[in-house]
């Protein structure tokens, strides 16, 4: 079966669909990662977003039940140069193609992924409809359809609906839950942490009624704009208890001490990204996925400093607040996929909630 990505400035790419059948209309991104789809996949902060894999061989150790980051795949469509067939690792339970039917995810494959991630990198990302059939003659009606679409309140997609906790003899640690990833929550338990999730919306009274040693500000989708009531929650939270930020929690922490946020070109998304840690002078690869960015003139000196920063543009990566036990990175400490250069960021946080 043929398969199409439409673009909503008409560029259209004609493949071999696999996966699921249907239409979808999302953000079309790329990743630069050479392993680690299946986590791609399931990561929520991919919600509303058809992910294009810039490796050209994807699908060649299967998928299995253990490479999860959610209960489910978040993305609106999966796009590759070439869908490996005959997957083999002595953990492969499947192949990507049942994976995707099994989870209702459209697929695409046989198409010049290199052309298309230049396109993007030129152009900057944009919306874009994935459809399977593909009927070439409706591409501008695909096209008008994607230009129209509007990605908000990921967020509420993909947060917990009520509190769960997983159990622990450590610190008590509340995790704001924007879409967070199962290896933050693996992280936070390998210092034996007592971990409660909690929705987005939750209110700073009632997180601190839960009488948390800190609160982790996990990672999601979207624009952290579009997050209501959640730059209010953590100001209910400064000066009461350490925070620890990741990636949109990041963002969302900026937005609570006044900064402003921007929406970068095409984003940062792989597992291959230098950062500089500011204040040690040491680089680290990075695992990374997000499209927006704190305006560095906009952070306020007097509260907040600068910690790291992303070596190929200049990017905020990293704040630290001057005063407060307080700190957030842009990146994925918990590495999943990618390195693990960064796990240090935990220890430090485990450490503030100890003293």
């Amino acid at each position: 079966m043929k398969g199409m990505l439409v673009l909503e400035d008409g560029l259209t790419f004609v493949g071999e669909a696999f996966g699921a059948a249907g239409e979808q209309v999302g953000e079309v991104v790329f990743n630069t990662g050479m392993t680690g789809y299946q986590e791609i996949l399931t990561d929520p902060s991919y919600c509303g977003q058809i992910v294009t894999m810039t490796y050209p061989l994807i699908g060649n150790y299967g998928t299995n039940g253990y490479f999860l980051e959610s209960v489910k795949p978040h993305v609106k469509g999966f796009i590759v140069r070439e869908n490996c067939l005959s997957p083999n690792h002595w953990e492969a339970a499947g192949d990507l193609d049942g994976y995707l039917k099994d989870n209702g995810i459209i697929g695409l494959a046989g198409i010049d992924t290199r052309y298309l991630t230049r396109h993007l990198r030129e152009r900057g990302t944009m919306m874009g409809a994935i459809v399977t059939p593909g009927d070439e003659s409706k591409a501008k009606q695909y096209a008008d359809r994607a230009s129209g679409a509007v990605l908000e309140k990921l967020v509420e997609e993909v947060t917990t609906e009520r509190p769960y906790r997983i159990f622990g003899d450590g610190p008590r640690v509340v995790v704001i839950d924007y879409g967070v990833k199962m290896n933050i929550l693996r992280s936070l338990r390998g210092y034996d942490c007592e971990v409660t999730v909690v929705p987005a919306a939750y209110p700073a009274d009632e997180i601190l009624d839960l009488d948390p040693d800190g609160v982790l500000l996990s990672n999601g989708p979207g624009d952290p704009r579009d997050v209501g009531g959640a730059a209010e929650t953590i100001q209910g939270l400064l000066g009461k208890v350490p925070i620890f930020g990741i990636c949109l929690g990041h963002q969302l922490l900026g937005l609570a001490l006044g900064s402003e946020i921007y929406k970068l070109k095409y984003g940062h998304r792989g597992c291959n990204h230098p950062v500089r840690d500011e204040q040690a002078q040491r680089v680290y690869i990075t695992s990374q996925n997000h499209g927006y960015a704190l305006k560095e003139e906009t952070i306020p000196d007097g509260e907040l400093t600068v910690t790291h920063r992303n070596l190929n543009d200049g990017t905020v990566e990293g704040l630290a607040h001057k005063n407060l036990p307080v700190f957030s990175v842009q990146y994925h400490p918990e590495a999943s996929p990618g390195p693990t250069d960064s796990a240090y960021l935990f220890e430090r946080f485990f450490d503030m909630m100890r003293q």
